[in-house]
């Protein structure tokens, strides 16, 4: 037996260390086990992640306590943490605190206890009750117990009274843990399989089939908006339940996590045979998101629905990963371990001998060129379910537009009348604008001055009803001047320009006074509970005109919604990043495809100053194909992703002269210790697109090569090794989505 533990401790110190595991603690330690271990003059909490019958290191000290409870980490989601600690060049321990929640890195379990009442089955002669104990006992029809306060409430009576049914031996009341369900207080319908239309039905037996088969392969459900993704997900989950297998679904935003759930706990949550759905995002609470870890530890749910981070839930035998809307840009995490959760999807699938099916109606170019090579298998569904119409979609050439109004408008003349014939007929429009705030800078037209951050190099944004402008990089925010602010102007003509959501939803209001209009943007959903509030207003018919930036974007369907308007759809598109004409094409068909879902004909308005861009012209005739082989000809002469994998080393301080100085040193020995990868290419280093934010000058590296694998193994070592002065920072970003 294995007396030595290997622990990777809770504490930035960037090596395993090894223990003695005492007598009484031999048979209660496996992998993945949680502990106490002496660090230095304290004591830390730690991750066991080797058992060993010696250590190569004198003088161990001995484990001082094991955590209660189950392993919390299992063996194949350590295995995938030591991949992403090598591949996206970081700390284990780092990986680790993001493998588990904080919630269950606890020393002690977090389970929430409270009184709980539970019936006793009557023996012998049933006893006379009162009418109004009968209706409480009532209340426990199907259920085992329920919480004192929540029946006290529910029955409308008091604890005394039920004390005093509990001395007839009719209920006991005891101390119990309460579980806290974030969808506890939902009512949800029950639902069944849905018929498929012969490409749905392909896609299903191509994915049954790799289930039955046992073996880990890689699907690209390429399928427009509105072609059915969703049922193809449900209905391949529900064949992996039937093999015992559990599964994870990845949702790449918040905001679509109320409605998929709705649909997953629905076809699943339900009726005698009810499969566990449990959810983990962000927006939990610390205690909601310890019971849904622990449901799933323990094997009690076996679907997992979530954002990014849901890709580590410790489901066993895990049968199947979807990652819906795999293109999306919020599945990379942006701070340390800047992990991308599409490509740690594949990977766990890989380890578990289990299936993945990324699902998207404009796949990243990344996939979509996996899929040619052979690496995943394509799957198409080329049309609507139910045989549903694309929206029309007409592109507004705002220059013209700006050229009669004497200035640009708002709404161009197609969008102002489009709108008006919807609220006519009782139907809905989304109105998309990726800007929140009210106006994008506030300039003096005298002298030219615009209100800048202090820290950033970037406008401030004006936010009218609160008068102030902020930066949306550092946060900084300042009152709105009423004149300009240099010395020798003073003009009192200071203004704004440019557009916000905000904007957008005043004129909408001076425009439609008697339309409902709600916004949806970080300024407006502040509580957790906003997001599914002001969906589900929106899809009972309480609001006319939802208005919104990139959460809005993708993923939701309101079958009422015949308009979409695009109002600034070529924002994206003059961005200093290689990916800017891939996300413009991506965003315009995800906005365009919320139109048109139910029985009538979508129209979508897309307003552009630049209306013949490739970008623009593609998405609107929903040609994906066209613009996957126009772009990769583009990327090919730069072998950029996806014919080559990239890496950006980020270097920041305070100061430009020695960032930049500590750069070109960098430059130096990454040529000197990289020069064996024989297609590695370095550019750089150069400013960075925003050259400085939150008050550091930053500059970057970009190293890009065919096999990442093998940089990583050799960047790591690298980059640790290289000595930099005190107030100069570095970070790598392996497969980076950003450029900023």
């Amino acid at each position: 037996m294995a007396v030595i533990a290997r622990v990777t401790v809770d504490a930035a110190v960037r090596k395993e260390l090894d223990y003695i595991i005492p007598p009484e603690w031999l048979d209660k330690i496996q992998v993945g086990s949680r502990v106490k271990v002496p660090l230095g003059s304290r004591e830390a909490l730690g991750v066991v992640t080797a058992l060993l019958d010696e250590s190569p290191h004198p003088n161990l000290k001995p484990i001082i306590k094991v955590v209660p409870g189950q392993a919390p980490l299992t063996p194949s989601v350590l295995n995938l943490a030591r991949w992403i600690s090598g591949y996206y060049c970081c700390p284990l321990e780092i990986v680790l605190k993001t493998v588990l929640p904080e919630a269950v890195r606890q020393e002690e379990e977090g389970w929430k206890e409270r009184l709980v009442v539970r019936p006793v089955a009557q023996v012998g002669e049933p006893l006379k009750l009162t009418p109004r104990q009968e209706s409480i006992l009532k209340l426990f029809d199907g259920k085992a117990e329920i919480p004192l306060q929540q029946l006290v409430r529910e029955a409308r009576t008091t604890a005394a009274s039920l004390r005093r049914m509990e001395e007839l031996h009719l209920v006991t009341i005891t101390a119990g843990v309460v579980e806290r369900d974030p969808y506890a207080h939902e009512t949800i319908v029950p639902t069944q399989s849905l018929g498929l239309n012969p490409a749905q039905d392909n896609a299903l037996a191509r994915i049954r089939e790799a289930l039955d088969a046992g073996e880990p392969k890689a699907f690209l459900l390429h399928g427009v908006t509105g072609s059915g993704k969703t049922e193809v997900y449900l209905q391949a989950i529900a064949h992996a339940l039937q093999q015992g297998k559990g599964a994870i679904v990845l949702v790449p935003e918040i905001s679509l996590t109320p409605q998929t759930v709705e649909r997953f706990k629905a076809r699943f949550s339900s009726g005698s045979t009810a499969t566990l759905v449990a959810v983990l995002h962000s927006h939990l609470s610390a205690g909601e998101r310890h019971d849904e870890w622990k449901k799933i530890r323990q094997g009690r749910a076996r679907i997992v629905i979530g954002a990014r981070s849901a890709v580590f839930a410790p489901v066993e035998s895990l049968g199947l990963v979807v990652v819906d809307e795999e293109h999306e840009y919020s599945y990379k995490q942006e701070e340390s371990p800047r992990y991308h959760a599409r490509d740690v999807a594949v990977y766990r699938a890989k380890l578990e001998n289990a299936v993945t099916v990324l699902g998207s109606a404009t796949p990243s170019l990344e996939s979509y060129y996996n899929a040619q090579i052979k690496k995943y298998s394509l799957l198409e569904m080329p049309s609507r379910a139910d045989h549903a119409k694309m929206p029309i979609i007409r592109v507004v050439d705002m220059r013209e537009e700006a050229r009669k109004a004497k200035g640009p408008p708002v709404f161009s003349l197609k969008l102002r009348e489009g709108i008006t014939a919807r609220l006519e007929k009782g139907e809905q429009t989304m109105l998309f604008l990726n800007r929140r705030g009210y106006a994008s800078s506030m300039q003096c037209p005298k002298c030219g001055y615009v209100a800048g951050c202090p820290n950033c190099s970037i406008s401030l944004t004006y936010h009218r009803k609160e008068q102030r402008l902020r930066c949306h990089i550092c946060g900084h925010a300042e009152k709105a001047p009423t004149e300009c602010p240099e010395a020798a102007c003073k003009n009192p003509a200071i203004r704004f320009s440019g557009l916000g959501t905000e904007r957008i939803e005043e004129t909408l209001q001076k425009l439609f006074p008697k339309a409902r209009v709600a916004r949806m943007d970080s300024d407006t959903l502040k509580r957790k509970e906003d997001y599914r509030r002001v969906l589900g207003d929106f899809k009972t018919g309480k609001i006319d005109i939802l208005v919104g930036t990139q959460m809005i974007a993708k993923g939701l369907h309101f079958p009422n919604v015949t308009l979409v308007g695009i109002i600034h759809a070529d924002l994206s598109l003059h961005m200093p990043d290689f990916r800017a004409s891939e996300r413009t094409f991506q965003l315009l068909t995800q906005v365009a495809g919320r139109a048109g879902r139910g029985d009538v004909e979508g129209e979508v308005v897309v307003q552009a100053f630049t209306p013949f861009a490739p970008a623009i012209q593609y998405a609107r005739r929903n040609d994906y194909a066209g613009f996957y082989d126009a772009e990769l000809e583009f990327r090919m002469q730069l072998m950029y992703p996806p014919l080559a994998r990239a890496a950006i080393i980020t270097l920041k301080s305070c100061h430009e002269e020695k960032v930049r100085f500590s750069a070109d040193y960098v430059k130096v020995e990454l040529e000197k210790g990289l020069k064996s990868i024989v297609d590695l290419v370095i550019a750089g280093p150069s400013p960075a697109p925003l050259i400085k934010a939150e008050t550091f000058f930053r500059y970057q590296i970009m190293l890009r090569t065919r096999n990442m694998s093998a940089l990583a193994k050799m960047l790591y070592p690298l980059i640790g090794a290289i000595k930099l002065p005190e107030d100069v920072s570095m970070v790598i970003d392996v497969d980076p989505v950003n450029l900023h």
